[in-house]
């Protein structure tokens, strides 16, 4: 459940790949300002998009549903999407939606640059 932290998405470059970084919790309310960050990262045509999601405290559906749909959009653009540095509440989520399966995650930004 959601405590109340707001969101913030650190976006920056980093040997041409884009990299967000949020910063707080992706719930229903957070969702579409993370979705227009992803979507802003995409239309600079990066070598890959990785999302560092150390910052992030809480994830709801609608935060996975904007990975799911950013995932989608790598795919049709062959941009691969790594996801990295998810904490234990965060990669529980993914485990149990089994997305673990379709998404690349790595533990730490530079095995994700590594890819």
């Amino acid at each position: 459940m959601a405590s109340g932290d707001a969101l913030s998405v650190k976006v920056f470059n980093r040997d041409g790949a884009a990299v967000l970084a949020p910063t707080g919790e992706i719930g229903y309310q957070e969702a579409p300002a993370f979705k227009n960050h992803i979507k802003q990262a995409y239309e600079t045509k990066p070598s890959k998009m990785v999302v560092d999601l150390t910052g992030v405290s809480y994830m709801g559906t609608p935060g996975v549903a904007t990975l799911v749909e950013a995932l989608q959009v790598s795919r049709k653009t062959r941009t691969p999407l790594i996801l990295c540095s998810l904490n234990e509440r965060v990669r529980a989520i993914f485990d149990i939606a089994r997305l673990t399966t379709v998404f690349t995650i790595t533990d730490t930004l530079d095995e994700a640059m590594a890819q």
